[in-house]
């Protein structure tokens, strides 16, 4: 099938890397720019025929609002913004969803269901938190590892490590290595199956064997607790210091 062309308008990177990693779920979806303010993305929609835009509300220079209005002929928009007082304002002008920051991956799938809605397209991926004949979901993320996006399920995640400027995620039998910050995959793991529990370590909650005031037990393998996310593993694991 076509894919359908998308760009992503945002000043902030790490805004414009949380989308990209929503987007690599979905086959339909190209990103054929990333503007990092409005009068880039007027530009852009100028050269080429565009059909989806991921608008943030306020950049320097111009407003995500004035550059929507500013267009005869818009593509379908989805406001993201840390703005809650332009949310009337978005669904005036039309826009398909208006969603706040940080953007919860289930939040977004929702509306990503309205787009397909609204261009009459049914959803072909495959691999998007799609439900099995069981009660839980399987949710997917994709993760560059080696120039190629590799599909990990979270359920198959023991824990993740911070590295610098990568990240170590570790299955069962292997561990993968992709060039992202630990606090962006942070915001696309399931709040309920994971826990950071130190500024290097995310880990899954069912996959704790063992745990104290100071350290946990995974696979065999001691894991650190920080001093400020102590209280936090006090309250899930509920542990007495």
């Amino acid at each position: 099938m076509m894919k359908l062309k998308a760009i992503l308008v945002d000043d902030e990177p790490h805004a414009i890397e949380v989308l990209d990693n929503y987007l690599a779920n979905f086959t339909e979806i190209e990103v054929a720019a990333r503007c990092q303010d409005a009068i880039q993305a007027f530009q852009v929609l100028q050269q080429q025929k565009i059909d989806l835009m991921f608008l943030d509300v306020k950049m320097p220079g111009l407003k995500g609002t004035d550059l929507l209005r500013s267009l005869k002929n818009p593509p379908k928009v989805v406001f993201t913004t840390a703005y809650q007082d332009y949310a009337v304002e978005g669904f005036d002008l039309n826009a398909v969803d208006y969603l706040l920051k940080p953007i919860p991956f289930e939040r977004f799938l929702r509306a990503m269901d309205k787009v397909f809605t609204g261009l009459n397209i049914t959803n072909q991926t495959v691999s998007v938190a799609q439900k099995s004949g069981q009660a839980s979901q399987d949710v997917f993320l994709y993760l560059k590892v080696d120039r190629k996006m590799v599909k990990v399920n979270v359920n198959d995640i023991y824990w993740i490590e911070s590295l610098r400027d990568y990240i170590k995620v570790v299955l069962k039998d292997k561990a993968l290595i992709s060039k992202q910050k630990i606090s962006l995959l942070e915001e696309l793991l399931p709040e309920d199956g994971f826990i950071r529990i130190h500024r290097s370590f995310i880990v899954s909650v069912d996959k704790v064997e063992s745990y104290h005031s100071h350290k946990l037990e995974i696979d065999g393998k001691e894991l650190p607790i920080g001093r400020n996310f102590r209280n936090d593993c006090q309250r899930r694991f509920k542990l007495t210091f």
